[in-house]
C-alpha cells in the first residue's frame, strides 16, 4: 500500500479479533441456561408442579445442588459480562 498523499510505501496492518468478547458471550448464554436448567430441576424436585415423578428426588438436591447451579450460572454470567468488555 501506498500513502496517498506522500506516495511512500506503508506496511499492511492487520487487525487481531476480539477474542474476548466472543467468548464473553458465550458465557453469558451458558450462564443463562445453566440458571434455567437449575430453575426447571428446581421446579420440578421441589414439587411445585402438579407433576408426578416416577423417581423419588433426595432432598439435597434441592437444598443444595439447584441453587449451586443457579450460582454458577449467575458466575458465568458476571465472568463473560467481564470478559466482553475487556474485549
Amino acid at each position: 500500500m501506498q500513502c496517498p498523499y506522500c506516495r511512500e510505501a506503508t506496511p499492511q496492518v492487520h487487525v487481531a479479533p476480539r477474542p474476548y468478547a466472543a467468548d464473553g458471550t458465550a458465557k453469558i448464554r451458558r450462564g443463562l441456561l445453566y440458571i434455567l436448567l437449575g430453575g426447571i430441576v428446581h421446579y420440578f424436585a421441589a414439587g411445585y408442579s402438579g407433576y408426578a415423578l416416577p423417581v423419588t428426588v433426595p432432598p439435597a438436591v434441592t437444598t443444595y445442588g439447584t441453587p449451586l447451579v443457579i450460582a454458577c450460572g449467575l458466575g458465568l454470567i458476571v465472568y463473560g459480562v467481564f470478559l466482553h468488555l475487556r474485549g
